[in-house]
């Protein structure tokens, strides 16, 4: 047999549910190895298909999605028609309720979600739809190293005509803070301890709040294209703004809140979607 291989052919951006950890957001790159019998052409599988099309069956799969470990006994599932709705009771006793279309929330037959974990069942995923000369495809899934500062974040963006609208989906960002052109890693490091694991939410989008076992908690919803998002989540773990939160604005937040720290200086701000894709702040 023969193998070909595309290193960092994608990424994927999404969040996944962890007892502990509650709701984190995620990047993880992807390394593919495809091994089989050269066809006509004297190819395993031509580049360009691999490219498009596993890059498009990965996004279909698990980019944007909420992964959930459903084998956990902290997790209950509920599908109805084209529903899916997840619980997880976390062992502070707060908990996260996500309501949303079923292709938003991705259960997989594992007690905990890791590279390692997921690695198999999205190759199987991939296998079924590939050419009879492909014998086997080998998927390597792992988080980019950031040397500096860098958060974990969920959000949904309502008004985004693709899957950013889904309400639970995320990144790992690095941060970046420049006071008049110097880097200020302690302003980072400061920052990204505040939104370690968390979720951002657009004010405009919170509807109510109630406490469970002792927690306030946030209730958050909206109607977008692909149908009805809703979303329960401890207060403790959110992070509230006026505005959307695309990159941009979050970019631009972060540079207005360093900027009121600071007053009188200049401010940049380099903040990332996932990898190598984010926004500049400036005040």
């Amino acid at each position: 047999m023969s193998s070909l291989f595309v290193n960092q052919l994608t990424t994927i951006d999404f969040s996944y549910l962890c007892p502990a950890r509650g709701l984190v957001g995620e990047t993880w790159l992807v390394d593919v190895v495809l091994s089989g019998e050269l066809n006509e052409e004297g190819m395993v599988f031509d580049f360009g298909h691999v490219k498009k099309e596993i890059k498009a069956m990965i996004d279909a799969y698990a980019d944007h999605a909420l992964l959930v470990p459903a084998e956990h006994p902290a997790i209950s599932l509920i599908e109805e028609d084209s529903t899916r709705t997840i619980t997880l009771t976390m062992a502070s006793g707060e908990e996260i309720i996500c309501q949303a279309p079923a292709a938003a929330i991705l259960p997989l037959p594992v007690e905990e979600i890791s590279p390692a974990n997921a690695q198999p069942l999205l190759a199987e995923h991939i296998f079924r739809q590939l050419p009879e000369n492909v014998k086997a495809i080998e998927l390597t899934l792992y988080p980019e190293t950031i040397k500096g500062a860098y958060f974990h974040y969920s959000h949904g963006l309502k008004k985004h005509n693709g899957d950013c609208q889904r309400i639970a989906h995320g990144h790992r960002s690095p941060l970046q803070i420049f006071v008049n052109n110097e880097r200020r890693e302690d302003l980072e490091h400061e920052q990204v301890q505040r939104w370690q694991d968390i979720y951002l939410a657009n004010q405009e989008y919170l509807h109510d709040e109630y406490t469970h076992n002792g927690h306030r908690h946030f209730s958050f919803g909206y109607t977008a294209n692909q149908g009805e998002f809703k979303l329960s989540i401890p207060a403790a773990r959110c992070y509230v703004i006026d505005t959307d939160t695309t990159i941009e604005l979050l970019a631009d937040h972060l540079a207005q809140t360093v900027s009121e720290k600071i007053p009188g200086q200049s401010i940049k701000v380099i903040a990332n979607e996932g990898f190598c894709k984010g926004a500049i702040g400036i005040r």
